[in-house]
């Protein structure tokens, strides 16, 4: 597996990381042998948050006994105050069973209210600095679901690192972003490289991310075989020809701007509905059979008519999405498709 230096810092890592999201839908004993096998591969950086469940302890009951110099391990912090933050910092670390993180992010800095708080007196910003000095935290980053300020956050000079949503779909981040932590020497990693799930081509979109050299992509896996097709696309490296850009074109097309990045920052809805899987059933009816997706959504799509509009959702949404209608919308999609199912097939 290539590797490459992680920006300015003295970090070397595979030149694709492991995502720490999907995981915890697996039990333990699973995720315990998932990242063996992904580390076997030759990946060696892990990201993951300590807002992800039981995440960051599979990853340290699965790490345990491999010399620590040979796993890079990024984290994160929701906390806007430094003493929260400073909290959260402890839990990954006795949950990672680790003494220092490598990498340790703000997370989710995507508007200017939670810019003001994490950078105001006792913010969470200090509390990063704090444990840099004290050798808890080797480098901080940030992540971000607004691109023009992570811009800004880039520009400041107080980070390693920025991770950001980018893929063949989501290319906001691609004009100014992208190069700026190039010049600059910031590690970038790229947030959601296959959309969340919402992209069927992975080899597309892997392949679109790799022309980048400074760019690490940190897929979400729940099967080994999901990181051996994207470490054979690393270790055998295609560029896109002109049909698969054309291909491309047409998906940003189809999807365009009203697309969910299943990044669930919507939930919890107050009626029980998960969002990200109604907005994602064009995905799911492709490739799932009907049977199986019916069996997987229609509980799902079915909790959508208790839906009252209250918007919570929307003002949680870091894209600014029109939940509300898009539900309907998906519903609708939903109910075509399975008009003709053979009603056995429903019980």
């Amino acid at each position: 597996m290539e590797r490459i230096r992680f920006g300015r810092t003295d970090l070397t890592v595979s030149r694709v990381a492991m995502g720490g999201i999907p995981i915890m839908r697996l039990s333990k004993p699973e995720a315990v042998r998932l990242v063996r096998g992904v580390l076997d591969l030759g990946v060696n950086f892990i990201d993951t948050a300590t807002g992800y469940t039981d995440s960051e302890e599979k990853i340290g009951e699965a790490i345990r006994g491999v010399p620590r110099d040979n796993v890079v391990l990024a984290s994160k912090s929701p906390a806007d105050d430094r003493k929260t933050f400073l909290q959260h910092l402890d839990l990954s670390l006795k949950r990672l069973g680790v003494e220092y993180i490598d990498l340790y992010q703000l997370h989710n800095v995507s508007t200017r209210k939670r810019w003001d708080a994490v950078f105001a007196v006792d913010g969470a910003f200090e509390g990063l600095m704090e444990a840099v000095r004290a050798g808890k935290v080797r480098y901080p980053g940030f992540s971000s679901h607004s691109v023009p300020l992570a811009i800004e956050l880039m520009k400041t000079g107080h980070f390693s690192s920025v991770q950001l949503p980018f893929n063949c779909i989501d290319t906001e981040a691609e004009s100014v972003a992208v190069p700026l932590a190039k010049e600059i020497g910031m590690g970038f990693i790229a947030m959601k490289p296959v959309g969340g799930g919402m992209l069927d081509n992975a080899s597309l979109a892997i392949r679109y991310i790799l022309q980048y050299d400074h760019i690490v992509p940190d897929p979400g896996i729940e099967r080994i075989e999901e990181m051996e097709e994207i470490v054979n696309l690393v270790n055998r490296p295609t560029p896109l020809s002109e049909e698969e850009i054309k291909q491309l074109d047409t998906l940003r097309k189809e999807l365009g701007a009203e697309w969910c990045h299943r990044c669930d920052y919507c939930q919890p809805c107050p009626e029980g509905i998960h969002i990200s899987s109604v907005l994602s059933v064009k995905s799911f009816l492709k490739r799932m059979p009907l049977e199986r997706a019916y069996q997987f959504l229609n509980e799902s799509m079915r909790k959508v008519s208790s839906c009252t509009e209250c918007r919570t959702c929307v003002s949680r949404c870091p894209y600014e999405l029109s939940i509300p209608e898009l539900l309907k919308k998906n519903v609708q999609i939903w109910d075509k498709a399975i008009e003709n199912l053979n009603p056995s097939m429903k019980g």
